[in-house]
């Protein structure tokens, strides 16, 4: 019965100190079943506004505990107020629906309940239950502790203690009912009675583990379990902690857990899972890291003695900081970086301020950092390095060593990966997602939750099925979804042509009203795809993965998604078109949805006329309509829930077909085939309908064996190492398929049909024995 909520803390009004000329610094503390998570801190106000989501698990039983501290630069923080909110009483108040429900809560002094500190306004969202579910889970609470009336002054009592009430009912000491005063059960709540008093087996100890959680038994000879650092009974034994944890108590009174192998302290009790979960997170970072050196030995040359000297130190892609710089972490774990000649600090790394605000270096051009944190420029146009900026035409460094150009997608990729690496968050995120409604199951959950919580690890589940997400269960989830999401058929994307399909934006999206929230979905769901390596179904058109990686388009980029189009702008481009006589002005008709209207390319377009001198202008103009088509909204909405898990600076070393094979991966090798090509859907097609039998032939005919490696097809060996399965577009369509078993590639001829595909193919693999036939 546990839920994602998201509570936004909205703002507070608290009461001014005249002590404190300048106010408080306050920041909200949320906490839940053991969550703890806050907010930013607002400087020298009385009257805060945060508006700031967070993400919490709960249960319809659960309490929201809002405390609002106010730090302190030299000193503990100072405990402001606190207010307390039942999940249950809010869902009962809004027919078991929490739909953006904004409360206002009463912030009280932690000394003294009656005395009101200020107001706190919160707004929840994100959950909803059905009757049966919020009454079984009243059922299940029913078992509940209640805290011994203060009113109790037993002389044997010492301290606050924990009955636990079964069924509704308080118990005392003699194990029956309690009675009301006319001698039979009362229907309002009795006053509870003591516990069972504790064992001479009451641990002393200042630290709390489970070996604390001694077992007592009650006089009806039932065992329930006593925690004296909470105060509290269960009659279920408490999980043990991992091994090298401990439970502590600060002076105000507050649970934590110290970590003796890591020597770091939490709120959050730990789990064998979280432990193991956080473990392989930091496995996965340090071969990361490890990569990463490689990487920088890989493309930087030359410099071998200043590797050498830095081997040593901590790791950093941007290698040292300038003279008289120095970073150093504050109490909180940011990075912060100091300037000795003018005693000055700042966030942003010296090496690196204002690089990301320049104009864009030319097509092709990439910047990029020797050890020494000088920047140089690599032109993968000419395939040359150089240290003079195109931009500005002066050089970062005179007379420095010459840099061999490298072009390594892979070391690319391992760079990138270092940087989500940083990215990312600890611990995960749940997913629950049903495969008859993926689509909206998706958009709901993932659109609830912080971006930021968007660069967790992944846990997805799928109801009725077991399994654990280890990675395999994420990577079904992205190519199912995306499958879903960029259908057609829902009229989002559309082909980028009638052979072409790839997709694009759809202008026509419009007529779904909602359009714009499920491209802002999409944004953020294919950021995710490409932050956590994992590869959707099917393609963009290449001028689209260009705007994601924000590189201007140009008239050749027309090419790709309609050579029809782009084959007639050039013909205009290399004729006189008034010796042809063509009659042409600056605008042109765009049917959506069977309506034809007419878009003007400039002011007045319909009556300006195209001639020789200004056709320039009118092909850029074209072009640039014919790329975007009206899509401006639905492209902003986009790259707002992209930007928002990802930012695209990140990936501005790629240019468009790195991205694509990031994002699509490439398990084959076509060849005079584009993966859009109709022959190619054809015989993934077949491939499809074929059973094992008919498959391993087909294997068996191309690779000359009918199994596969262990690492699959990427690890298929051809005459000079690793060979990967190829298509190659050879001979008429009269001719039948062939095959080169010594480098896994088949010769498939330009079929018509896809019954003359599967005709052909059929006959290569079952009536084809031996080799050198044709």
């Amino acid at each position: 019965m546990k839920a994602q909520l998201q509570v936004t803390v909205l703002s507070a009004k608290l009461k001014e100190n005249k002590k404190n000329w300048f106010g408080p610094s306050p920041y909200v503390e949320v906490a839940v079943d053991g969550q703890s998570k806050r907010t930013e801190k607002c400087n020298n106000t009385h009257s805060p506004k945060w508006k700031q989501p967070v993400t919490v698990i709960v249960t319809p039983v659960s309490k929201l505990i809002f405390r609002v501290w106010s730090h302190q630069t030299l000193k503990a923080d100072i405990l402001l107020g606190m207010a307390m909110l039942e999940i249950r009483e809010t869902l009962k108040a809004n027919d078991l629906k929490i739909c953006e429900v904004v409360q206002t809560l009463q912030l009280c002094s932690d000394r003294d309940h009656r005395d009101v500190v200020g107001d706190l306004s919160v707004c929840l969202d994100g959950m909803q239950l059905d009757p049966e579910t919020f009454a079984s889970a009243e059922r299940e609470h029913e078992n509940i502790l209640i805290p011994r009336s203060s009113r109790d002054t037993s002389p044997s009592s010492d301290s606050e203690e924990w009955v636990i009430v079964p069924n509704g009912h308080a118990v005392n000491g003699t194990g029956s009912p309690s009675q009301s005063p006319g001698g039979s059960n009362a229907s309002r709540p009795p006053r509870p009675a003591r516990p069972p008093p504790p064992t001479p087996q009451r641990p002393t100890c200042a630290c709390f583990a489970v070996s604390c959680a001694l077992p007592l038994a009650d006089q009806n000879g039932r065992v329930y379990y006593v925690d004296h650092i909470e105060k509290r009974t269960t009659w279920e034994r408490p999980d043990p902690l991992p091994s090298g944890w401990e439970r502590r108590v600060d002076p105000m009174g507050r649970v934590y857990y110290v970590d003796h192998i890591t020597r770091t302290t939490t709120w959050q009790r730990p789990t064998q899972e979280s432990v193991r979960n956080y473990e392989e997170w930091q496995h996965q970072r340090s071969q990361l890291q490890g990569a990463m050196q490689q990487f920088n030995q890989r493309f930087i040359y030359g410099l071998q003695d200043q590797l050498a000297a830095t081997a040593n130190k901590e790791f950093d892609p941007l290698g040292p900081l300038p003279h008289g710089w120095e970073k150093r972490t504050d109490t909180n774990g940011r990075v912060y970086f100091v300037h000795h000649p003018t005693r000055a600090t700042q966030w942003e790394d010296p090496r690196t301020q204002g690089l990301l605000n320049d104009k864009p270096l030319p097509e092709g051009w990439e910047m990029r950092f020797t050890v020494d944190g000088i920047p140089y420029f690599v032109d993968h146009n000419r395939r040359t390095t150089t240290y003079i900026d195109p931009r500005t035409g002066k050089s970062s460094l005179e007379n420095g060593p010459q840099i061999t150009y490298v072009r390594d997608f892979k070391a690319k990729v391992q760079y990138f990966r270092f940087w989500c690496q940083q990215l990312s968050m600890p611990q995960h995120i749940k997913i629950n997602v049903s495969r008859k409604t993926l689509f909206e199951d998706s958009f709901q959950q993932i659109m609830s939750f912080h971006p930021q919580d968007l660069r967790r690890r992944l846990w997805i589940i799928f109801p009725g099925e077991e399994g654990l997400d280890y990675g395999g269960v994420a990577r079904e989830w992205f190519f199912l979804l995306s499958h879903e999401v960029l259908n057609p058929m829902y009229c989002l994307f559309e082909y980028a042509g009638k052979d072409n399909y790839c997709l694009q934006i759809n202008p026509a999206s419009y007529i779904n009203p909602d359009h714009l929230k499920y491209f802002k979905f999409i944004g953020r769901f294919i950021a995710m795809a490409l932050f956590h390596g994992k590869f959707i179904d099917t393609g963009f058109s290449l001028p689209f993965y260009k705007r994601i990686l924000n590189k201007p388009l140009a008239l050749k980029d027309l090419e790709s998604i309609d050579p029809e189009f782009y084959n007639s702008l050039i013909w205009i481009k290399d004729n006189n078109i008034e010796e042809c006589g063509l009659e042409m002005f600056f605008s042109v008709d765009k049917e959506i949805l069977g309506e034809v209207t007419t878009h003007e390319l400039k002011s007045d377009g319909g009556n300006l006329q195209v001639t020789e001198e200004n056709k320039e202008e009118y092909i850029r103009l074209v072009a640039e309509w014919r790329l975007s088509r009206g899509v401006e909204e639905q492209t902003q909405a986009f790259f707002e829930g992209f930007n928002e898990v990802l930012p695209q600076q990140y990936l501005q070393y790629f240019d468009a077909k790195e991205l694509e094979v990031m994002l699509c991966g490439i398990s084959t090798i076509y060849r005079h085939y584009a993966r859009s090509s109709k022959q190619i859907l054809w015989f993934w097609q077949f491939v499809k309908e074929m059973d094992n039998e008919k498959r391993m032939r087909l294997l068996q005919f191309v690779t000359g064996t009918c199994r596969l490696p262990v690492g699959g097809f990427a690890d298929l060996m051809g005459s000079n190492g690793p060979q990967k399965f190829c298509i190659e577009k050879v001979g008429k369509e009269n001719w039948l398929p062939r095959s080169h078993t010594c480098f896994n590639r088949l010769d498939l001829p330009p079929y018509k049909s896809y019954e003359q595909l599967k005709e052909k193919l059929m006959f290569a693999i079952e009536e084809t024995e031996g080799f050198g036939q044709e």
